[in-house]
C-alpha cells in the first residue's frame, strides 16, 4: 500500500509561488501586456519596422513570462490530484510520476526565484558579450571559441535571439576576440555574472609533446542601453578605419569595405562591427555599443564605481573566477560561488543555468 505524503514539500512551494507572485506583479504584468497588445494592433505599425519589433518582442516575452507563472498555479494544483489518485489506485509509477513532476516544479519555482534577484539598473536590457583570447597562445584562441559556442548554445536553448557583431580569427586556431548581442529581457543581468577571466586545464590538441597547457580568456558583458543615444560623440573623438569583411583562414564574405571599426580616441575604447552587409549599418551598430560602454563609463566615474560592470578583465593567473579543467581530472568550478560540475562537455554544450543562479545569488548576498 502506498502512503505518499508531499503536503509539506507543496506548502513550501506554495509559500514560495506567492512570494515570486508579489515580487513579479501579476496584475501589473497582466496591464502591461494589454498595453503592448493595443500598441501591435495599430494598423501603421509596421510602418516603423524597429519600433513593431520591440513591441512584439516585449509583447511575447510578457506574455510567456505571464503563461509560465499561471501553468505553475495549475501545476500545484494538479500535483495533489496525482498524490490523491497514486495513493487511492497504490499505483508505484504513479508515485514516481509525482516525485518527477515535483522536482520539476521546484526546479521552475528556483529558475523563477533568481529573476526577482534581477534588479539592477540596467538588469532588463540586452546584453553584449565580448570575449577576448588571454595567455596561452594558440589553446587560449581556441578556448575563447569554445566559449563562444557554449554561450550560443546557451542561448538557442532558451530561445533568445543573437546577434554576431564582429569576430577576429585567429592565425591557427580559434579566434581572437568577438563581440555579439544577446537580444533577451534580462539577458544583461542574467549574463552579466558570466563576466571575469576564464581558466582552461587540458591536455593541448596543439602541443606536440601532448603536455598539460593552461590558457586563458577574457569576458565581458555590458547592457545595450538605449538611452546611450544621449551620449554626444563629436566626430573629432573617432577616428573610422573602414576593411573587408573576412572569415576563418582570411576567407572574404564580403567583396566590399563593409566592416567599420570606431576607435574612441579620448578613451582608447575600440569597437568593429562586420555583421551588417553596408557600411552604413555596420557604423550605425558600432556607434551604439560605443554609446552605451561611455555611458557605462560616465555612470561609473559619477557613482565612484569604476569598472563595476565590465571590470578589469586581464585573462591571466590570478584573477580567474571560473576554472574549466579536462586533465588530470574533468570539472567546472565557479571560484566565487563554489558551485562546481563533473562534467564540462555538457557547460560547454550550453548547460550554464546552475552556474548563472548560483552567480546571480551570490551577488545578491554580496551586495547586502
Amino acid at each position: 500500500m502506498i502512503e505518499l505524503d508531499i503536503s509539506e514539500q507543496v506548502a513550501a512551494l506554495r509559500s514560495t509561488f506567492s512570494d515570486i507572485r508579489s515580487v513579479v506583479g501579476v496584475d501589473k504584468l497582466a496591464v502591461e501586456i494589454a498595453d503592448l497588445s493595443e500598441q501591435a494592433g495599430v494598423p501603421d505599425l509596421w510602418d516603423d519596422t524597429e519600433k513593431a519589433q520591440k513591441v512584439t518582442s516585449a509583447l511575447s516575452h510578457k506574455q510567456a513570462e505571464l503563461a509560465k507563472i499561471m501553468s505553475i498555479a495549475g501545476r500545484l494544483d494538479d500535483i495533489e490530484i496525482m498524490v490523491g489518485l497514486a495513493n487511492e489506485e497504490a499505483d508505484e509509477s504513479a508515485a514516481a510520476d509525482v516525485h518527477t513532476e515535483l522536482a520539476s516544479i521546484q526546479k521552475l519555482l528556483g529558475e523563477l526565484e533568481v529573476q526577482t534577484l534581477l534588479n539592477g539598473e540596467w538588469d532588463a536590457h540586452s546584453a553584449v558579450i565580448t570575449i577576448r583570447a588571454g595567455a596561452g597562445g594558440v589553446d587560449a584562441a581556441d578556448f575563447a571559441e569554445m566559449l563562444q559556442r557554449m554561450y550560443l548554445r546557451w542561448a538557442e536553448q532558451h530561445k533568445y535571439p543573437v546577434t554576431i557583431m564582429d569576430t577576429s580569427y585567429a592565425e591557427e586556431a580559434g579566434i581572437k576576440s568577438t563581440t555579439f548581442e544577446v537580444d533577451a529581457p534580462y539577458a544583461f543581468g542574467t549574463l552579466s555574472v558570466e563576466a571575469g577571466t576564464h581558466r582552461l586545464v587540458r591536455m593541448s590538441p596543439f602541443n606536440s609533446a601532448g603536455k598539460r597547457q593552461t590558457s586563458f580568456a577574457a569576458v565581458e558583458v555590458i547592457p545595450l542601453i538605449e538611452e546611450a543615444g544621449a551620449i554626444e560623440v563629436p566626430e573629432s573623438d573617432i577616428r573610422v578605419d573602414v576593411f573587408r569583411s573576412s572569415g576563418p583562414g582570411g576567407q572574404s564574405v564580403n567583396t566590399t569595405d563593409s566592416a567599420v571599426r570606431l576607435t574612441h580616441l579620448p578613451t582608447g575604447l575600440v569597437v568593429s562591427m562586420q555583421n551588417e552587409k553596408s557600411q552604413i549599418q555596420n557604423r550605425a551598430a558600432a556607434m551604439r555599443v560605443l554609446q552605451s560602454r561611455l555611458l557605462i563609463m560616465q555612470r561609473e566615474q559619477e557613482a565612484a564605481a569604476k569598472k563595476e560592470l565590465a571590470g578589469v578583465i586581464t585573462a591571466s593567473w590570478g584573477d580567474q573566477m571560473r576554472s574549466y579543467v579536462l586533465a588530470p581530472y574533468q570539472m567546472v568550478k565557479d571560484l566565487r560561488t563554489d558551485y562546481e560540475v563533473n562534467s564540462p562537455s555538457a557547460v560547454f554544450d550550453g548547460d550554464l543555468d546552475g552556474f548563472i543562479s548560483a552567480g546571480i545569488r551570490w551577488r545578491k548576498r554580496d551586495k547586502e
